[in-house]
């Protein structure tokens, strides 16, 4: 095999121009014909018996070339990305140039390189850390959701529903008084006030009476996924057969005991409190980190090329993919109900692209720069952890040189981020929140000691008044 390499008019890009010996192409095409021949049904032959140049001759010489090019392609394109030390941030783009059999095997991959950081201050900047403190309050709101979380629904018959309940109802939609796809449930558990529904329709369901029939009338949203549908106005007809609601355990020593491994209320409170805090620390120092990588990079510049960009475009649509298929959804589903196309999706997220890539690159040149190294016994410590989450053998994953090299990277960028942030001039602050509704405090203790102020301001004058007309009455009567 050969390589040609020459640079593009395009920055950060690279031409490489390969050939693969007709040899090894040949034994490609063989192994295709080896691995396909029992799908090959060819008058004269027994199903799969067919000698591959009978098949060739029946299909045309070509049959096993795209076959045999992706096989061979993708190999010699491997190894000559390393022969030539080339740090690729795109996907190829191929372009055959000769493919036949008896003949060298010669295609171009244009790809995306690394491009070059240029490094800004990365040592001594300026951060601020955001302290978030727990409160009674807070302690109160996680009380509140495991009470919650042990709930259960009971059956009420002596009013009507109300926002918070579940209604359990049948209805039937129709636009125009035909009925539409996906327009009509039976004993349907909705929750009041959960807005699921079409906006307007749970507010009319509240009020209802168990076994009382309704007419809903309301309008699909301007942007609602269904085209036939959008801006429509439509009516349900609404049976009401249950209403149900929560009842909350009370929450006291006999609770914690169900729900824990605590003996009483107050161990409980000192426990969440405990965890809490310790959360709000784990976010906190995410939130920093995140703050550093971002300072830095803002203090750098990189050019990043448009392979790159869209590689990480197929990254993030590939990785929302699989996050919506843990909701029972799919990509194309998701951007339906959203009123959006493939095309608005990636075009939306070019600069959420870009500021991820550049922040990767920067945090790169940060710990390169920083002569930053990794130890193998900070690997063998990963690897052991992996080994153990996952269930598998230690030398397996120490065989694996992809994961080796992505444990080196990890590592790396880890120690990177803690240089930064140990060397900056970190400021720890309130939460914007705790800062606005101190301030808003601030402001009503103010107003109120200023009326209060005024207020006994205006006794004091009225007690004076009153006093100087009591002296004035006094010398009369003594006159």
């Amino acid at each position: 095999m050969s390589v040609k390499v020459e640079k593009t008019e395009n920055k950060n890009e690279v031409k490489l121009e390969i050939t693969v010996e007709a040899k090894v192409f040949d034994e490609g095409i063989v192994k295709v014909y080896n691995k396909n021949a029992k799908y090959f049904n060819i008058p004269g032959f027994r199903k799969g018996k067919a000698p591959m140049n009978i098949v060739e001759r029946y299909y045309g010489a070509s049959i096993f070339y795209e076959d045999a090019f992706q096989d061979v392609a993708s190999v010699a394109y491997d190894e000559a990305i390393k022969s030539e030390k080339i740090e690729v941030a795109s996907r190829p783009e191929i372009d055959v140039i000769q493919m036949e059999k008896g003949k060298d095997l010669i295609f171009t991959a244009v790809v995306a390189t690394k491009p070059e950081v240029k490094l800004g201050k990365y040592k001594g900047i300026a951060l601020e850390k955001t302290e978030v403190k727990v409160t009674d309050k807070d302690v109160e709101e996680e009380l509140n959701r495991m009470a919650d979380r042990n709930s259960r629904m009971v059956t009420v018959s002596d009013r009507a529903a109300e926002k918070g309940d579940t209604a359990v109802i049948d209805y039937t939609g129709t636009v125009d008084g035909v009925q539409f796809e996906g327009g009509k449930a039976e004993n349907y558990e909705l929750q009041l006030g959960s807005n699921t529904f079409i906006p307007g329709f749970e507010d009319q369901v509240v009020g209802m009476n168990p076994e009382e029939t309704r007419d809903i009338n309301v309008k699909f949203p301007e942007e609602y996924f269904s085209k036939d549908l959008a801006g429509k106005e439509a009516i349900f007809k609404v049976v009401l057969h249950e209403i149900k609601t929560k009842e909350l355990p009370k929450v006291d020593d006999e609770f914690v005991k169900d729900v824990s491994e605590f003996d009483t209320l107050e161990e409980l409170k000192a426990d969440i409190k405990a965890k809490k805090e310790k959360q709000n620390e784990e976010a906190s120092k995410a939130e920093l980190e995140e703050k550093a990588v971002r300072a830095v990079a803002e203090n750098s510049e990189v050019e990043i090329p448009n392979g790159m960009v869209e590689l990480e475009l197929d990254n993030m649509q590939e990785d929302m993919n699989r996050r919506l298929s843990y909701q029972g959804i799919n990509f194309e589903q998701y951007l339906q109900m959203l009123g959006k196309t493939v095309a608005d999706f990636r075009k939306e997220s070019v600069e959420p692209a870009k500021d991820s890539i550049k922040m990767r690159l920067v945090l790169e040149a940060v710990y390169n720069d920083a002569k930053i190294e990794v130890s193998d016994e900070e690997i063998d410590a990963k690897i052991k952890e992996l080994a153990t989450s996952y269930g598998r053998k230690e030398e397996e994953l120490k065989t694996n040189e992809d994961l080796i090299n992505s444990i080196k990277v990890n590592i790396k960028s880890e120690k990177g981020i803690a240089l930064i942030v140990d060397n900056a001039k970190v400021k720890v602050v309130e939460p914007k929140q705790e800062k606005e509704e101190k301030a808003e405090k601030k402001t009503t203790t103010k107003k109120t000691t200023k009326k209060a102020t005024a207020e006994k301001e205006d006794k004091v004058e009225k007690e004076e008044k009153t006093e100087k007309k009591t002296t004035r009455k006094s010398t009369k009567k003594e006159q």
